[in-house]
This record gives C-alpha cells, structure tokens and sequence, in this order.
C-alpha cells in the first residue's frame, strides 16, 4: 500500500509539473507571437504613413517581390528550422515579423485608422476566443487539420490569380472562406501546439521546446495576421 502511495505521489508531482511546463511554454508561444505583432504593426504603421517608402515599395516589380517575401521567408524558416538554434528561430521570426508588416503597410493608405483598430480589436477577440476554446475542448479536432490544409492552399492560389484579375466578387469570397478557414485554424493549432508539448515533455529538450514554443508562435501569428486582413477587407472603412 505504502509502495502503490509512492507510485501515486510521484506520477501526481509528474503531472503538476508537466501541466506546469505546459503553461510556460503556452505563455511563450503567446508571448513571442505578441512581440511579432507588435513589430509588424509597427513596421506597417511606419511605411504606410511615409509617401516616399510607398511609392518605391509598391510600384513596378518591386511590388511582387514585397507581396511574396513573407510567403518565401515562410517556407525558408520551415526548411531551416532544424539547422537553428532557439535563438536564430526567434530572431528569424521577428524578421519577418517586420517583413510582414512592410508587405501590409498599404492598409494604412486604403483603410481608415479607426477601421483598422476596430478589426484589429475584433480579430482579438475572436483570435482568444478561439484559441481558448482549442486548448480547453475536450473534443479531439486533429481530423480538422487535412481538411484545413486544403482550404488554404486553394485559398492561396485563388488569391495569387485574383491578383492578376483583380475581380471584387471573387475577392469577396476569398475572404469569407479566409475567415471561416484562419478561425478553425486558430482553434486546430493551439490545440496542436498544447499536444504536440505533452507528446515530447518527457524528454526534457529544452532546445526542441524552445524552437518549438517559435515555430507555435509563427503558427498563431499567420492565423491572426490572415484573419485580421480578411476581416479588414470585409469590414474595413476606406479611406
């Protein structure tokens, strides 16, 4: 009976400090991707807000290339993450954090101010809402995941071919099917995230945790980020 108290003492003191490992990487992940925004706003702010920086930024080609760096740095960090530390992870991320920010920066030219900080303050929201409710459930959503994948890859290229046909009703649609794709995706991957944390915890990798909790946050981050533009572009009063 002693022996069995033991065993039970000890895999009770495994799960309190488990649970408590799950807590601080969560608030990492939320933390970094809180810095992310922060300098994307930034960078956004900035650049939109300086006539000269727009006009050499989103005219001729160089406007392709300021619309797909982020998309590129995206795919970059995910084939490089392995080869860098938890340091170089975070620090690549607010790269392109900043990067991200330069590539929207024309929302401060189309959309009014008030516009963008009332879709932001509702995109929050909605974004902890539904994060909440991915890591709180009960319910498994991982079959969630295939289905997701697709919408967003043929979200992806119906938007990369409106660009070129510049049609209202199909952009429309893009982000109706955006917002409806990013909210599940918030919910799918904060679930994921907290799973994939209790999969590896008992190895103790406190460098795997650390690029783990970045590669979270850039997860997150593309859920907000895409669900804030398709709102704005639903929402968003024009200047």
């Amino acid at each position: 009976m002693a022996e069995f108290d033991t065993i039970r003492s000890a895999a009770g003191a495994r799960s309190a400090q488990i649970d408590q490992g799950l807590r601080a990487h969560m608030n990492k992940v939320y933390g970094t991707m809180s810095v992310g925004m922060l300098l994307t706003f930034a960078a956004a702010w900035a650049v939109g807000n300086n006539a000269a920086m727009m006009n050499t930024l989103f005219t001729g080609f160089t406007r392709y290339i300021v619309m797909f760096m982020p998309l590129i740095m995206v795919f970059a960090f995910s084939a490089a993450i392995n080869r860098l530390s938890a340091a170089g992870a975070q620090l690549f991320f607010y790269a392109f954090s900043a990067v991200m920010g330069v590539s929207i920066s024309y929302i401060f030219v189309v959309f009014t101010d008030y516009s963008i900080a009332q879709v932001f303050l509702i995109t929050a929201i909605a974004f902890a809402g539904l994060s909440l409710w991915g890591y709180t459930t009960k319910k498994d959503i991982s079959g969630w995941g295939s289905f997701l994948i697709m919408g967003l890859i043929g979200l992806i290229v119906a938007s990369i071919v409106n660009i070129f046909l510049g049609s209202p009703a199909i952009m429309f649609a893009i982000s109706i099917i955006g917002v409806l794709i990013f909210a599940g995706l918030t919910a799918y991957d904060t679930q994921d995230i907290k799973n994939e944390y209790l999969a590896h915890a008992q190895h103790g990798d406190s460098e795997w945790l650390g690029k783990s909790a970045i590669m979270g946050a850039l997860r997150l981050y593309l859920d907000f980020i895409n669900m804030f533009m398709m709102l704005l572009s639903l929402l968003g009063g024009r200047e």
